[in-house]
């Protein structure tokens, strides 16, 4: 797999999760932002990670993104407001897959309690080394980005 430059940030529910992703990816040899938090002592809001990421990668400063928080539901919401970003919430390997083959997307979300370790790794893995198919996906996806706009 490619070295590639990765942001990974959580809230408070996800902290304990990104920490295993987070080791998962330097064991792999990508380079890992991780924008925190370092300790789920104190309640952090998903909203301004998410936004910490949405910055993050508009700054270029990474081309994927990995957000985790309880369930992964809030971290989805919050993320798909920036029309640059595509966040995929997984639950498995063949989800993470499709949401790159299919769906371009550049974020993958995962819920930190709701998911096992063995299964956070799979869907990292498969997120990673699956490219965009484009073709008859690229029309699809190219309308995500005008959605907000034309309502």
């Amino acid at each position: 797999m490619q070295e590639k430059k990765i942001i990974i940030t959580s809230d408070h529910a996800g902290c304990e999760a990104k920490a295993i992703v987070k080791e998962h990816l330097k064991e792999l040899g990508h380079i890992v932002f991780d924008y925190g938090p370092h300790s789920a002592d104190k309640a952090i809001d998903y909203p301004d990670k998410a936004y910490m990421m949405a910055k993050g990668l508009a700054r270029n400063e990474a081309q994927i993104g990995i957000l985790l928080c309880g369930t992964g539901i809030g971290m989805s919401i919050a993320i798909n407001r920036y029309k640059h970003v595509r966040g995929a919430l997984c639950c498995n390997a063949e989800m993470a897959r499709l949401a790159r083959a299919h769906n371009n997307a550049n974020v993958l979300i995962l819920g930190g309690r709701t998911t096992d370790k063995q299964t956070l790794i799979e869907c990292v893995d498969a997120f990673l080394s699956t490219r965009y198919e484009s073709g008859r996906h690229e029309i699809r996806v190219k309308k995500l980005g005008r959605m907000p706009d034309e309502l």
